[in-house]
C-alpha cells in the first residue's frame, strides 16, 4: 500500500527571496527617483570616491590607511599601530563598537541603507549597469521580454571590470599603492600571492554582486541582525502608517484620512496589527471606509530586498527609503499628504514625543567621549621610540675573568618616527658598563632592531643577589626612554 502525504502550502513567502515551492525568487526592483534616492546617490558617489582615494592620501608622510598584515603594522590616519600597541588598538575598537551602538540607537539602520559597501555598490553601480544592459535604464523592474545573450554578456563583462577594479583597490589597503603599481605593471609570476589574492577577491565580488546579491543582507550579514537587536521604540526606522492607511484598497475617497502625526514628522507606524482594521477590499465598500493606501504595491516593487513594509518592521528592511519615495509619488498624484510611509519612531506613531537624548544614548555618548579622550592622550604622550627589555636565554649571569658580574639582555628598539634615528644605550650608574655589538645604532623609519647587550657591574653592588638599575636609550631627536632593569648576581 502506498501512502501519500499532503504538504500544506504556506500562506505567504517564508523569505522575500524564496518562492512558495522553495525556488529562488530573483528580485528586479523598480526605480523610484525621489528625494531620498537623490540624497543616497550623492552619498554613495562620495563614499565610492573616498574608498578609491584613501590609499593615495598621505598624512604625516604615511598612508591614510594601510593594513600591512605581513609586518603586523596598521596605519590609520597617519599613525602606525604596532603589535605592541595592543591597548591602543583595543581602545580604538571599543570606541568604534560603541559608536555603532549609539548611531543605531538614534538613527536605526542608517548604515545598511546609506553607507554599507554592499548597498552602495549594488544599488548605484551594479544595478544601473544591469538596467542599462537589459534595457531597463531609468525605471528598473523585470524585463518583459527574453534577454538577448549579448545583453547578458555585456552586463557580465562590465561587472567583471568593476569587480577587478574594486579588488585592486581593496588590495591597495593591504600592500600600499606603490607596491600595487609594481604588481600591476609586472608579470604575475613575480608576485603570485598578490595575483591569486586579486583573482580570489574578484571572483568573490562577481559571485556576490551578480548572483548572491540581496541575499547577503538577508541571510549572510550578521550586522543587520546585530542592529535589529539594538533598536528601541525611539530609534528612527522606516514605517507604514496603519492608522492612516488602513483599510487599504482601490476606490474613490471622500476627504483625506490623516494620522495625528504630521507627514514630515519623524515617526514609525508598527504599533497596531492588521487585525485591528477590516480586510482591504475594492468592491461593495463605502468610499469613506478606505484608508489612504491604494494598495498599488509600488512600495513592494521598489524594495531591493523584496519585503512589504506595510507588514511592519522586518529584519530584511535595510532602511534605503525607496518605499518612501515610491509612496510619496503616489500620494502626490492623488493630491494627498506625503508620509504614509516615512521615517519615524514607535513613540511618535503612538502619539508620544520622541527624544534623541535619552539615558541609553547619553551613556553611549559619555563612554565614547571618555574612550576618545583616553586614546587621544595616549597617542599624544606616546614616544616616537618603543623600547622593550628582554632577558637573554641561558644562564642568568656569568662571572668575568676580572671578577665582575655580566648579565646579557636584549634591547628591542622600534623607530616610530618618519626619519632615521640614532640611538645610544647607557645606564644611570657610572660603575655599570654597557658592552654592545653595534655602538652606532641607526634605525630607518618604522624599522625594528633587537640589540644584544652585556651589562657588567662590580659584585659589591649586588644586594642579596640582585641589583636594580635603569637602562636609558638616548635618541638624537632629544627623547630619552628609561626602563627598569634588575640584574642578577651572586648571593652576598
Amino acid at each position: 500500500m502506498q501512502y501519500t502525504e499532503s504538504v500544506q502550502q504556506p500562506a505567504a513567502r517564508v523569505l522575500s527571496t524564496m518562492e512558495n515551492d522553495g525556488s529562488r525568487r530573483w528580485l528586479y526592483p523598480k526605480l523610484s527617483k525621489g528625494r531620498f534616492w537623490s540624497r543616497r546617490r550623492w552619498t554613495a558617489y562620495f563614499l565610492i570616491a573616498l574608498f578609491t582615494a584613501i590609499p593615495f592620501i598621505k598624512i604625516n608622510g604615511k598612508p591614510a590607511m594601510l593594513l600591512d598584515l605581513a609586518t603586523q603594522q596598521f596605519t590609520m590616519f597617519g599613525y602606525t599601530f604596532l603589535p605592541t600597541d595592543t591597548v591602543l588598538l583595543a581602545i580604538l575598537m571599543v570606541t568604534l563598537i560603541l559608536g555603532i551602538f549609539a548611531i543605531t540607537a538614534v538613527l536605526g539602520r542608517v548604515w545598511c541603507g546609506w553607507a554599507c559597501p554592499q548597498t552602495v555598490y549594488m544599488e548605484y553601480i551594479f544595478r544601473p549597469i544591469e538596467r542599462l544592459c537589459y534595457g531597463r535604464s531609468g525605471r528598473g523592474g523585470k524585463s518583459t521580454t527574453d534577454i538577448a545573450a549579448w545583453r547578458w554578456l555585456a552586463f557580465f563583462f562590465l561587472s567583471f571590470l568593476v569587480c577587478l577594479y574594486l579588488a585592486n583597490t581593496f588590495l591597495a589597503y593591504f600592500v600600499g599603492v606603490e607596491q600595487l603599481k609594481q604588481w600591476v605593471f609586472s608579470p604575475p609570476t613575480e608576485h603570485p600571492a598578490g595575483f591569486i589574492i586579486v583573482l580570489a577577491v574578484t571572483g568573490l565580488m562577481v559571485f556576490d554582486f551578480l548572483y548572491f546579491r540581496e541575499q547577503t543582507c538577508i541571510i549572510a550579514c550578521p550586522y543587520g541582525r546585530l542592529q535589529s537587536v539594538m533598536l528601541d521604540p525611539q530609534s528612527l526606522i522606516i514605517t507604514y502608517d496603519d492608522v492612516r492607511g488602513e483599510p487599504r484598497g482601490k476606490g474613490k475617497r471622500v476627504g483625506c484620512q490623516q494620522s495625528a502625526v504630521a507627514s514630515e514628522t519623524v515617526g514609525l507606524p508598527i504599533l497596531k496589527t492588521r487585525n485591528a482594521f477590516s480586510s482591504p477590499t475594492t468592491d461593495g465598500r463605502s468610499p469613506t471606509s478606505l484608508g489612504d493606501c491604494v494598495d498599488c504595491e509600488l512600495c513592494v516593487q521598489v524594495c531591493p530586498t523584496g519585503i512589504d513594509i506595510r507588514e511592519g518592521l522586518q529584519l530584511e528592511c535595510i532602511g534605503c527609503a525607496q518605499c518612501i519615495d515610491a509612496c510619496d509619488t503616489v500620494m502626490d498624484k492623488l493630491k494627498m499628504p506625503r508620509g504614509l510611509i516615512r521615517y519615524s519612531t514607535q513613540h511618535a506613531i503612538a502619539g508620544n514625543q520622541s527624544r534623541i537624548l535619552r539615558p541609553r544614548v547619553a551613556i553611549y555618548s559619555a563612554l565614547i567621549l571618555g574612550f576618545m579622550t583616553l586614546l587621544t592622550i595616549l597617542l599624544i604622550t606616546k614616544s616616537a621610540t618603543d623600547v622593550t627589555l628582554l632577558r637573554n636565554l641561558g644562564r642568568p649571569f656569568v662571572l668575568t675573568d676580572a671578577g665582575d658580574v655580566e648579565n646579557t639582555m636584549r634591547v628591542k628598539i622600534v623607530n616610530r618616527s618618519n626619519k632615521p634615528q640614532h640611538y645610544r644605550i647607557v645606564t644611570n650608574l657610572p660603575e655599570v658598563r654597557i658592552v654592545q655589538t653595534n655602538e652606532d645604532l641607526i634605525l630607518k623609519p618604522g624599522e625594528t632592531l633587537t640589540e644584544p647587550v652585556q651589562i657588567i657591574a662590580p659584585p659589591t653592588l649586588f644586594k642579596v643577589g640582585t641589583l636594580d638599575v635603569k637602562l636609558r636609550v638616548d635618541v638624537d631627536s632629544g627623547d630619552r626612554i628609561e626602563k627598569d632593569c634588575r640584574l642578577l648576581g651572586p648571593w652576598s
